[in-house]
């Protein structure tokens, strides 16, 4: 099946049928999301490092809450 036929055969569901649709595809598209940033974010990820030199900052006291970061 080709994705014009697919939206096609969406164009045709009734309105109840096409939100159940997309409320499924999105949590299909954040469970996707999800594992990425816990591929991208955990030991050997891409982003590993970040989260490292975050905690140290905490650790060591170099960080500011967000609600005194606020502009006034």
């Amino acid at each position: 099946m080709t994705v014009e036929a697919i939206k096609e055969a969406i164009t045709g569901l009734p309105d109840e049928q096409k939100s159940a649709l997309a409320a499924w595809l999105n949590e299909q598209t954040m469970d996707d999301w999800d594992r990425q940033m816990q591929r991208d974010f955990s030991p050997g990820g891409r982003g590993h490092a970040l989260v490292e030199r975050v905690k140290a900052d905490i650790r060591a006291g170099r960080f500011r809450p967000l609600s005194e970061g606020k502009p006034a």
